[in-house]
């Protein structure tokens, strides 16, 4: 904890929901209002909405949004991308890690407090009902410890019976995202007997959900997001973060017994009531604190009540408050800037050159060539994706090698966001061939269009290579 000099400090050595004998200690965090409070509901509200309505949304006969590993298909914004846009993921997702970095190296875990699904959960769907049924966090602590009468047992079967349907919608609406809504429709139509698998799927998924925001709750922002854990890594004295102004808050006093020099906290605790993590931000920075912002609009409500400046807990660095300094970036968040953008740039570029259609060919694992009178022949796999939204006809032809080649099964069609396989020989006549390992260039075209070329290499006998 930052003091003035001559003060007396202390740290504390465990986390804020377990008691000195190591048992749960629960937060009743006190519902918050204020400015902030409004804004992240507005955001929960759009974010929310978009998850649940979201799989409802088709693009072209695709689904907004699809992640189906299974069949290994995933779908942007209706865009479709196979395992062959694997890199384009990768880069993607080391772009997501720099930002990550970045952005909390600059503003702290304002992620956690603002856009996480745990938090938006808990906070605006969960704790909302809780608030509704148990009232507020005196009622809370009153309900808790009365004894089991009826009107005990009448509000713990409701919340915990909205609980569950809540992570049930929520199961079925994940599992939308991975296996798309359409199935999931003919899922539940179909019933237990058919998909029993699937039924219990769903059940221990809802049920995981439950378990975590009617059990564990702020406990996965404390002991189980990695996240949470590496932030002591990521921020430095230069951080924005939620901050106390220790500066011009210390020494705090009650308000009624006002001392010499004494700083402008009154010591009310309303940052402490309203924590959801249940810690006092006057202690500085911490392993708990998700950056929601609560204790901000609780400690100016106190302020303007009392007629002193807003601001004693907001937004600010270590190295501003302590020094009265404007937050400036330095040089390791100047670097992961640059850094982000170039990776940008590139992710851009290659989305950019994303062709509609992607073709693999490969001499068939462990054949050999055939003779077929005065040819050789070897045969062929090509698996051809199409990334477009229409059905293509795709044909072949040998570019260099001076051969033909022969389809098996019929032309190709590449039905739209699908993966198309099919086999082909590749003909050579005994003269044309000078080595038993030939380079040939195998031209994928649709019509007269020459969409790639696609090296290859073609094998015929061995005294081939004796001249």
């Amino acid at each position: 904890m930052k003091t003035k000099p001559g003060q007396d400090i202390s740290y504390r050595d465990r986390l804020t929901t377990v008691s000195d004998e190591g048992k749960r200690v629960w937060v009743y965090a006190k519902k918050p209002k204020g400015t902030y409070y409004n804004y992240r509901k507005i955001l929960a509200f759009f974010l929310l909405a978009f998850f649940f309505i979201a799989p409802f949304i088709k693009v072209h006969g695709e689904q907004l949004l699809l992640f189906n590993i299974i069949e290994r298909k995933f779908v942007i914004f209706g865009v479709v991308f196979w395992p062959q846009d694997f890199h384009l993921f990768v880069l993607a997702m080391i772009t997501l890690i720099v930002f990550i970095v970045l952005f909390t190296v600059i503003y702290g875990r304002l992620f956690c407090g603002w856009l996480c699904p745990q938090t938006i959960f808990m906070e605006f769907i969960y704790r909302q009902v809780e608030w509704l049924i148990d009232g507020n966090p005196q009622a809370q602590r009153r309900l808790k410890n009365q004894a089991w009468n009826a009107e005990k047992i009448f509000k713990r079967v409701l919340k915990h019976g909205i609980y569950y349907l809540i992570a049930l919608v929520v199961a079925h609406t994940f599992l939308s995202y991975i296996i798309g809504l359409d199935k999931v429709k003919e899922f539940v139509k179909a019933g237990p007997s058919e998909y029993l698998g699937g039924y219990i799927g769903i059940f221990v998924f809802s049920f995981i959900f439950y378990f975590i925001f009617a059990w564990f709750r702020e406990q996965v922002c404390t002991i189980a997001c990695p996240y949470g854990r590496l932030q002591g890594v990521m921020l430095d004295n230069n951080s924005m973060v939620v901050a106390y102004d220790y500066v011009r808050g210390e020494p705090r006093g009650p308000l009624n017994k006002k001392e010499e020099n004494q700083g402008d906290c009154i010591a009310c605790n309303a940052c402490v009531a309203v924590c959801p993590t249940g810690i006092d931000i006057r202690n500085g920075t911490q392993l708990e604190c998700i950056n929601c912002t609560a204790c901000i609009d609780a400690c100016d409500a106190v302020m303007t009540r009392v007629k002193k400046p807003k601001g004693l807990i907001r937004f600010a660095s270590e190295t501003s408050i302590k020094e009265g300094k404007k937050h400036r970036l330095n040089a390791r968040a100047i670097a992961y800037s640059v850094v982000l953008a170039v990776l940008i740039s590139v992710v851009a570029f290659l989305f950019s050159v994303r062709t509609d259609i992607e073709t693999t060919i490969l001499r068939a694992p462990g054949t050999l060539y055939q003779e077929s009178g005065d040819s050789y022949s070897n045969l062929y796999n090509i698996e051809v994706v199409n990334k477009s939204r229409d059905e293509i006809p795709v044909s072949i032809k040998l570019i260099e090698g001076n051969g033909s080649i022969k389809m098996i099964g019929g032309d190709i069609v590449a039905k739209k966001g699908e993966l198309t396989k099919s086999m082909f020989l590749i003909l050579i006549k005994k003269k044309n061939l000078h080595s038993s390992k030939n380079k040939i260039e195998i031209g994928v075209y649709d019509g007269d269009r020459l969409i790639e070329t696609i090296p290859s290499t073609f094998v015929g006998p061995n005294a081939l290579d004796v001249k």
